[in-house]
């Protein structure tokens, strides 16, 4: 088994460990089989394209405040209302927390929705990653891996910055489901190590020259290519078949996503402008208790990753499950978040990528109305809430309103299905197309009353 990613890189850099899912393995090849075989088939009949679109999914683990983000309640009681005072935004009639300036100066370029209706009570971090929630069902990006194939052949579709937490549900960004491995997200970053104050993935920018393959170097890994090669040609030699020649096809293709220093290239953030850099603001390394790290630099690894070919980026970002302290945390966590996502919005509209990438900030579930004895919020599965920008939406305004406490949606119900439906519509995807498993069993990628929003993409 040979993995991209490992910790024989610089110092602080790379961890072994990572399962097949994790990165783009090759397994078994020696002996005949080529595991990524549907992926470089799913390429061959797509083909590359010059341009894509593309998604990058932030997920803020633990269910965000929604009254205290997005959709503030000044008028409500003691309580209830929160610390934090509305701020007006560059449109007018839509007012942000006062924590997020930067994001109010870019509202034109944003849309927020306030009435996500449908979450479960618990940490269903699926409910962000899958259009359904049938059991085994494929996460949206492993969707757009199976249907759209690599934009380019050196750059995985599905790609996952997810750190591994020990809260299991907040460290995956879902799986292949029933469209096998092959689509599954490709992890760029290291489980979860309970004895490690930070995260040592914090720089995810490999030298390609000194690139290592799970303790096997590219020069080793191209004389294991050659012996390949020549057992190929012994088995042609015996039994030419079309099923040989196509083989033979995706190890070419797999061997050039293995070898191309596209992606460790994508991840070096030193290669961008430092003032680029400097607006993403500095990232916190250290693992949020039983979450994610604050790493603010990955949202630009991300605008990176999707301008080198990715069509899906996912990435999780701190914890944001605020049972008690909650205004003090919000002090500390909103101006981080404020500074990743307004660089990222604006350096996707600076690159006229904004029409081609989208992008979703969201969490499994909103807080209760009432601030608890602990001045937190507990779990509101009632009412839920996402930040969008991109993908040739239309920009500039709100979808939806809750009641004057943010508990209850009194206006333009959004279930997260019609959310992934807005997401896979603006991937250009037919979300409620067929695509056949490998028992030529019929599916879809959404339930049938998902819908895109209208107000987005009219």
């Amino acid at each position: 088994m040979l993995t991209l990613l490992s910790k024989a890189m610089r110092s602080g850099q790379f961890c072994d460990g990572l399962s097949r899912r994790d990165f783009l393995s090759v397994g078994g090849s020696i002996a005949g089989g080529l595991s990524l075989s549907s992926l470089l088939q799913a390429e061959a009949q797509q083909g590359v394209a010059g341009s894509h679109k593309s998604l990058i999914n932030i997920f803020l683990p633990g269910g965000p405040p929604h009254q205290d983000l997005w959709d503030l309640k000044p008028d409500a009681p003691d309580g209830i209302r929160g610390e934090f005072k509305p701020i007006n935004t560059n449109v007018p009639g839509i007012q942000i927390c006062e924590l997020l300036p930067k994001l109010a100066a870019i509202m034109d370029k944003l849309v927020v929705i306030r009435s996500i209706v449908g979450a479960r009570g618990p940490h269903y971090a699926e409910q962000c990653m899958s259009p359904t929630l049938v059991p085994g069902s494929p996460s949206l990006g492993a969707w757009v891996a199976r249907l759209e194939g690599p934009a380019r052949p050196e750059m995985p579709p599905n790609l996952s910055m997810c750190y591994r937490t020990s809260h299991r549900p907040w460290g995956e960004a879902g799986g292949g489901g029933f469209l096998g491995a092959p689509y599954a997200p490709y992890g760029l970053v290291e489980k979860y190590d309970p004895g490690h104050k930070a995260a040592t993935t914090a720089d995810l920018a490999p030298d390609p020259g000194h690139l290592v393959l799970k303790d096997v170097s590219l020069a080793q890994l191209q004389n294991r290519k050659a012996l390949l090669t020549t057992l190929n040609r012994w088995q042609t030699s015996i039994v030419k078949s079309a099923v040989q020649q196509e083989r033979q096809q995706f190890v070419e293709q797999a061997w050039s996503i293995l070898a191309s220093p596209t992606l460790a290239e994508a991840l070096d953030v030193s290669r961008e402008d430092p003032k680029i850099v400097e607006r993403y603001g500095p990232g916190v390394p250290v693992y949020k208790d039983d979450s994610a790290p604050r790493i603010t630099e990955n949202f630009l690894r991300a605008r990176r990753l999707v301008e080198a070919g990715a069509r899906v980026v996912s990435l999780n970002f701190s914890r944001w499950d605020w049972h008690g302290n909650c205004f003090k945390q919000g002090r500390e966590e909103f101006p981080m978040l404020d500074n990743a996502v307004s660089a990222l919005v604006q350096d996707l509209h600076e690159r006229g990528l904004d029409r081609d990438v989208t992008v979703i900030v969201w969490g499994e579930f909103g807080r209760t109305p009432t601030i608890n004895q602990g001045a937190g919020r507990d779990h509101w599965p009632r009412v839920n809430s996402a930040l969008l920008a991109g993908g040739g939406m239309t920009t500039g305004q709100v979808i939806g309103a809750t009641d004057n406490q943010a508990g209850e949606v009194i206006d333009r119900p959004v279930t997260f299905g019609d959310v992934h439906a807005t997401l896979l519509h603006n991937l250009g995807i037919d979300g409620h197309g067929i695509v056949y498993d490998a028992q030529n069993r019929p599916h879809r990628p959404l339930d049938a009353d998902s819908q895109p929003i209208a107000e987005l993409i009219g």
